[in-house]
């Protein structure tokens, strides 16, 4: 395929001026959008910096047949985040700020980035499947063999989701059509009137939209993806959880007045009949008084009104001389 492509353009320098000036107008600003927008762009004009981390243009197309032959993973992800030339990426970014500004504002950046990781493997995972699928039918050429790359699947897959609820309608190409079914529309005028675009690559995203609403309607509205990424980045995250428990354990309860700080309830607290103090389950002996615990109470926040014994009730003179013999002062 060939490629014509410039080092950073006129629509390029486009490109950034319309997506500063629209991230700058929203009062929450959408990170993961702003990331994608900048990872499609860095990937296109490859600086230097990204030679030894990105393969060759060549080997990243999406091509069924080779990815299928030679099981290469490499061409099936990073085909979607590689371009043909600037109007193709520039054309895309606009549309990926528009439509993912509006989702990832409704959805919340980590439901946003579920949905776009999962969009991405679905679109092309189905893509592939309708390729091989036309096999059955003799029918190998072209889609079979053809070489395509871009982000537009992920975006009809977007599309989807953003209209799946709405009772609209839009203009598309001077046409008015209901909001809801645009994907499709938009599939079949481009298909007509823009040559070399991928006519499985699109109805893959299409097809993609659909299952993940059908998915996240299975998990009554949820995002079913969240779970997974949240699980794996919880069991990612276990060694950092043992080293904080072991390096930091947790602050043992301690007693002031008649409160905790740190630590649970107070059912290992025992209070003095005499002072009303609270004291430590490890103590037998009011630190304030000196008053022996009486277990009959068994570890009870406040004795019977009426008590005898050790707990008896001592004047205010006498719980003052205690305090002396005890702590000195």
């Amino acid at each position: 395929m060939d490629r014509r492509r410039g080092r950073g353009g006129g629509m390029i320098g486009l490109l950034l001026i319309q997506a500063l000036s629209e991230y700058g107008r929203l009062e929450r600003k959408p990170p993961v959008t702003a990331g994608l927008i900048a990872a499609n762009t860095l990937i296109y004009l490859r600086p230097k910096f990204l030679h030894p981390i990105l393969p060759p243009f060549n080997h990243v197309l999406f091509n069924p047949h080779l990815i299928l032959k030679h099981k290469d993973l490499k061409r099936f992800i990073l085909s979607a985040f590689h371009h043909i030339n600037e109007p193709h990426l520039f054309y895309n970014m606009l549309s990926l700020l528009w439509k993912g500004t509006q989702l990832e504002g409704a959805m919340g950046s980590i439901e946003y980035a579920s949905m776009v990781a999962a969009l991405v493997g679905m679109s092309q995972g189905i893509t592939l499947l309708l390729a091989k699928g036309l096999l059955l039918f003799d029918y190998d050429s072209p889609y079979y063999n053809e070489y395509s790359v871009g982000f537009s699947g992920v975006l009809f897959a977007m599309k989807v989701v953003l209209y799946s609820r709405s009772d609209d309608y839009t203009h598309l190409y001077g046409l008015v059509v209901p909001t809801r079914y645009a994907a499709w529309a938009e599939l079949v005028l481009v298909q007509m009137f823009v040559p070399g675009v991928s006519f499985l690559g699109h109805l893959g995203g299409i097809l993609a939209g659909l299952l993940y609403l059908k998915l996240t309607a299975l998990n009554s509205g949820g995002n079913p993806f969240v779970k997974i990424i949240t699980g794996f980045a919880h069991f990612m995250s276990w060694p950092f959880r043992f080293a904080h428990g072991v390096l930091l354990p947790s602050q043992r309860s301690r007693v002031f007045g008649r409160g905790i700080i740190g630590g649970s309830e107070a059912e290992n607290v025992w209070r003095c009949g005499a002072c009303t103090y609270d004291n430590t389950s490890q103590s037998s002996i009011c630190e304030m008084c000196g008053t022996e615990h009486d277990d009959d109470y068994g570890g009870r926040l406040s004795p019977p009104a009426s008590t005898t014994g050790s707990t008896r009730a001592i004047s205010v003179e006498e719980l003052r001389q205690r305090r002396v013999q005890r702590f000195g002062r």
